[in-house]
């Protein structure tokens, strides 16, 4: 049985590559639907699984189980409306240190300003650069790869050193090679800041930390240049090894709450911001993109599966006095069915083979103009040969029950 199902499959790839030769126009236009079909499901799915990744990737760099307490509800939820957001206090530099006396589950807690200001460097300027305004536990939350230098020591901290971090871009425009930025005297804002520690390139940034183009001070030593009340001041808080964000959120409200001397019956005046929530949202919103770029594709594969199924009677008709003959000396039905649907998939497949050539190409060509790695993943390839067979079968279902049924003796005559 196992020789004979191997002997169809060799038949069928036989008379497969020999229909491509003998009818090459033919052919060619409709693996042409299929390749165009498979190009767009593909091709689609492909670019936006990439950007989700791409996203997904820069989500997690804000931190592992990690929260962000702010006056802002990032995602819009259910503590609006925003002018009752806008009247909530701002965060203060305090509340970290009494989150981290209070919290069992709390492994880092840092209190971070976000602001921008004009710094500059003799007679070159970089207006509007990200200035953060940091603690000394941001480290363990957001890790920083350093190019040269080191991270602020604890005295430094403590005593608001003007000493300063800078992004690897900044360093570049102020000094035009990145590694002499180090020790050198630049101005923020009128005051002067000695860079101990460059960071390392990290690309472009669509959500995550801009550290390119930033600079980094103690919160202390902001406290001489910026006004923490418009500062963006937020607080971030870590949770322990195998804490839920879950339970992390209930306790720091309870927390936050005590701080704040807010009675059960007053409303939070703040919003627990998690970063699992946020890659969930992303990843919810990705997947109504993934429905409409499939059903878009799925017309063109449509139009390609009724090319196939042109071909596939084309092909019965043509062969009917063969299928007479083999059905007249013992071939079964299902030998038959099992031949032209083996046939149409095949035909399917070298057209998705086509189509997934062209999705490659298209991955080398957005790589470069959209500044992150568009791949073709093994799950994609996967997926596009599981397409090809459903429509082959689909495709070849009408035409291969049409010659498996036909009578022996009329088709041998015919």
């Amino acid at each position: 049985m196992m020789l004979k199902s191997l002997s169809i499959f060799q038949n069928s790839i036989r008379l497969t590559f020999q229909e491509l030769r003998v009818n090459k126009l033919r052919t060619a236009l409709s693996l042409t639907g299929v390749a165009f079909g498979i190009f767009c499901i593909i091709g689609v799915l492909t670019t936006v699984n990439s950007l989700e990744q791409n996203i997904q990737n820069e989500v997690k760099s804000l931190g592992s189980n990690t929260i962000y307490i702010d006056k802002w509800d990032y995602s819009g939820g259910p503590n609006g409306p925003m002018w009752k957001m806008r009247s909530r206090p701002v965060m203060k530099n305090e509340e970290a240190s009494l989150i981290k006396q209070r919290s069992i589950l709390t492994e880092s807690a840092t209190f971070l300003m976000q602001t921008s200001g004009n710094i500059s460097y003799k007679d070159d300027l970089i207006e509007n650069a990200t200035v953060y305004c940091i603690n000394e536990d941001q480290i363990t939350i957001q890790p920083i790869q350093f190019e040269l230098g080191r991270y602020f020591s604890t005295s430094e901290f403590s005593n608001g050193t003007n000493n300063c971090i800078i992004g690897y871009t900044n360093a570049e425009d102020l000094f035009g090679v990145a590694d002499r930025a180090l020790g050198k005297q630049i101005d923020i804002k009128g005051k002067k800041a000695t860079i101990i520690g460059i960071i390392r390139k990290e690309g472009k940034s669509f959500i995550g930390w801009d550290y390119d183009k930033s600079i980094m001070i103690t919160n202390k030593f902001a406290r001489q240049i910026f006004d923490p009340e418009f500062s963006n001041p937020i607080l971030i808080v870590k949770g322990k090894p195998n804490i839920t964000t879950n339970a992390l959120s209930q306790e720091l409200r309870g927390i936050m709450r005590q701080i704040r001397r807010l009675s059960p019956l007053q409303e939070d005046n703040f919003s627990l911001n998690s970063v699992e929530a946020f890659s969930k949202a992303i990843s919810d919103s990705f997947v109504t993109i993934n429905i409409v770029g499939s059903i878009i594709g799925g017309i063109s594969l449509i139009v390609g599966m009724f090319g196939i199924a042109n071909i596939m009677f084309v092909t019965v008709k043509e062969r009917t006095s063969i299928i007479g003959l083999k059905k007249a000396i013992g071939a079964r039905k299902g030998t038959i069915l099992f031949e032209f649907l083996l046939e149409a998939s095949i035909l399917c497949i070298l057209g998705g083979a086509i189509g997934l050539l062209f999705v490659y190409i298209l991955t080398l060509i957005l790589s470069g103009p959209l500044e992150f790695p568009v791949f073709l993943s093994v799950p994609m390839i996967i997926t596009t040969v599981i397409i090809c067979l459903v429509v082959g079968i689909l495709a070849g279902i009408i035409p291969a029950s049409r010659a498996a049924n036909m009578d022996p003796v009329k088709a041998i005559r015919s």
